[in-house]
């Protein structure tokens, strides 16, 4: 009779996770993974989480913040996400205070934001990394007694991912000064080298891990292959315009984004173009003016795409190959969100990927780089920050931040809970720049290794989507049903002119 009523008072002690995403934020139901991984966060597990973009990831730290005490910090790379955010849990019933800091707040304002934040009136604050490097911030979100650290776009974090981002390196160290509060991990791409470095950087103590169904099945793929470049031009530019819209066409330049724009202005097509080598303004101009319907095609460098959610994108195209699978997977995610018909085309040449090798054998640390940094701390004898070396050296923020990090990598520098660094005593220079040299020549081969598999899904014959879940690691045997491959082996496939380019079945 005691174990039936210890059974009782045990399930009545467990939280309700659904009834709170109900009564909060209005959810009928939660998707594969969310319930598990919120269940987690509530149990102070740190708690990586791999969902396919769209699923909901947001929902997780949503629910799980509302139901527990304490500030939540999130470090998300994107304003703009970051204010999309705010609204949505302004919106919600949860009755939460959610506020952003980043570096569009004036002086005052966040002096007065930090005031509040270490008063503890908001629940969520979120910020981009780089704002842990002000002192000031780090000082106020100690006081706040954050319970609970969010990494939103967690790929950002490791060197071997697609996506990597210095200011993310020292995230780890920020946790560990804050306490180590209870950390989740969010990313919609991330192979198993990517999820093991994520946990190493980020110092996650026995985390759970949740890895969802890559597959997107209401995305179409298919390959185009070309041997001359004006084909292709005239190809992608036909194929838009028969296509459903609106869409995305992914570029490998800035030159060729513009060049593809102008011609699907001649042909009548409303299209932008959007490149890491415009202004903010500018580019947030364009993105809003996509987002808004005042455009059909976007074409874009991949500067163009973290944090958007437009679920009506029928199609995403790439004029030149990305460099992995990785990039590919995340960049096609942006179609069909809204569970619709969508494709994903490659049009792809040979060429294409000795032009991706190209760049993929640049990116080591240059040794006078490196001989500049070690002299400059060493000139010092003692801790210095990322300005005072900066100006010595005259490079840049974020390269300098690279740099530490591999150094500290090596063992041969300490980055301090201050951000500042410091050399280690009696380190053998030489041989830390042996060991970077070495750990960037893996890096090279990984990437290499990534985008051989990245020709080898451009150059299959079999079912693409198994090859492209295989590669995350997800056990999927084709054929699909829904890739050019898989269609081509089946003899009652045809084209049905109405819908351009898709492929329907004869009843």
């Amino acid at each position: 009779m005691a174990v039936k009523r210890s059974a009782r008072a045990a399930r009545s002690r467990t939280p309700d996770v659904r009834a709170a995403a109900k009564k909060y934020f209005g959810f009928d139901k939660l998707r594969p993974g969310q319930e598990e991984a919120i269940r987690s966060l509530l149990a102070r597990r740190d708690t990586l989480v791999v969902m396919p973009t769209g699923s909901g990831k947001s929902a997780i730290y949503q629910v799980a913040g509302a139901m527990r005490r304490g500030a939540m910090l999130v470090i998300s790379p994107l304003i703009a996400l970051q204010k999309d955010q705010v609204d949505s849990i302004a919106a919600s019933e949860a009755g939460l205070e959610a506020m952003v800091l980043n570096s569009t707040l004036s002086a005052s304002e966040l002096e007065s934001a930090l005031e509040q934040v270490a008063a503890g009136q908001f629940k969520f604050v979120f910020l981009a990394p780089e704002q842990l490097a002000k002192e000031e911030v780090s000082e106020s979100l100690a006081k706040a007694g954050v319970k609970m650290i969010v990494i939103d776009e967690a790929h950002c974090i490791s060197q071997w991912g697609h996506d990597f981002r210095p200011d993310y390196l020292q995230l780890g160290r920020m946790i560990e000064a804050l306490g180590h509060p209870v950390t989740l991990a969010l990313t919609a791409t991330a192979s198993e080298t990517v999820r093991a470095e994520i946990i190493e950087r980020l110092g996650m103590r026995k985390p759970r891990v949740f890895v969802t169904s890559f597959d997107r099945p209401n995305i179409r793929l298919r390959v185009d292959r070309f041997e001359e470049e004006h084909r292709k031009l005239e190809a992608i530019t036909h194929q838009i315009r028969w296509a459903d819209k609106p869409g995305i066409v992914y570029v490998g330049t800035r030159k060729m984004a513009e060049e593809i724009m102008r011609g699907l202005g001649e042909e009548g097509i409303r299209a932008l173009f959007y490149h890491g080598g415009m202004k903010a303004a500018e580019r947030e101009e364009i993105q809003d003016r996509f987002m808004s319907g005042d455009a059909d095609v976007i074409v874009a460098t991949n500067a163009f795409g973290m944090g958007i959610d437009k679920p009506d994108i029928r199609f995403v195209y790439h004029y030149d190959a990305p460099d992995s699978l990785d990039s590919y997977y995340q960049e096609i995610g942006r179609a069909g969100r809204d569970g619709e018909r969508a494709e994903a085309i490659l049009f792809y040449r040979k060429e294409d990927i000795g032009a991706q090798a190209f760049h993929t054998g640049s990116g080591k640390v240059d040794e006078q780089q490196l001989e500049q940094v070690t002299n400059a701390l060493a000139n010092r004898r003692g801790k210095a920050s990322l300005d005072e070396i900066a100006a010595e050296t005259q490079l840049s923020p974020r390269r300098l931040q690279s740099i530490f990090h591999k150094l500290a990598d090596a063992g041969a520098v300490e980055i301090l809970a201050s951000g500042e660094v410091k050399l280690v005593r009696r380190v053998d220079l030489e041989e830390a720049a042996e060991s970077i040299a070495e750990t960037d020549q893996d890096r090279q081969n990984a990437n290499r290794e990534r985008l051989e598999r990245m020709r080898e899904y451009a150059e299959t014959s079999n079912c693409r989507r198994q090859l492209l879940l295989n590669y995350f690691g997800e056990e999927f045997e084709g054929p699909c049903g829904n890739c050019d491959n898989c269609e081509a082996s089946d003899p009652e496939a045809t084209v049905d002119p109405s819908l351009g380019t898709r492929r329907e079945v004869v009843a």
